[in-house]
């Protein structure tokens, strides 16, 4: 082949595939509103199903919480989760409701605040139902998002 006839015939392929390429439109990046809606779900989906690995894996080393019973770490949160559930207690159902999620202008913090009904059933076969107020303070570090506070106190009855 001549090399005036393979420049044309490459031209003639390359430039609808030129054309199509130069067109396509980025996916956007999710919003920080997105990701942390979506790390409060696959956290909250690991908590109803007791998977106590991937429910951890979610807060960072650092991690500290307000529960009704006072300040802990995540050492110290981890150690009694595990036991709780080590008992025989479980966690059935978890329904988060009413989030609401604000970053700050860096993008790399945001709290989600929200509340979560959360049914268990006991060792001794009691379920329960409960409403909390649960507001987590995350920190994108390394590029992922990870809970470094958490507030959680029972939800006033209505």
């Amino acid at each position: 082949m001549k090399p005036a006839r393979l420049i044309i015939s490459a031209l003639i392929l390359l430039t609808p595939i030129a054309y199509v390429a130069s067109r396509a439109k980025p996916r956007p990046a999710a919003s920080v509103e997105e990701e942390i809606k979506d790390v409060e779900q696959r956290a909250n989906a690991a908590y109803e199903a007791n998977d106590l690995a991937k429910y951890f894996s979610f807060y960072a080393t650092d991690f500290s919480q307000f529960l009704p019973e006072g300040r802990t770490d995540l050492a110290g949160y981890q150690r009694d989760w595990t036991a709780y559930i080590g008992e025989g207690n479980r966690v059935q159902k978890v329904e988060i409701s009413d989030m609401h999620i604000q970053s700050g202008p860096s993008k790399d913090t945001a709290v989600a605040s929200y509340l979560l009904h959360v049914r268990t059933k006991l060792k001794d076969g009691k379920v329960t139902d409960e409403d909390n107020q649960e507001s987590d303070v995350l920190f994108k570090r390394n590029g992922e998002w990870k809970v470094v506070f958490l507030h959680y106190s029972a939800a006033p009855k209505k």
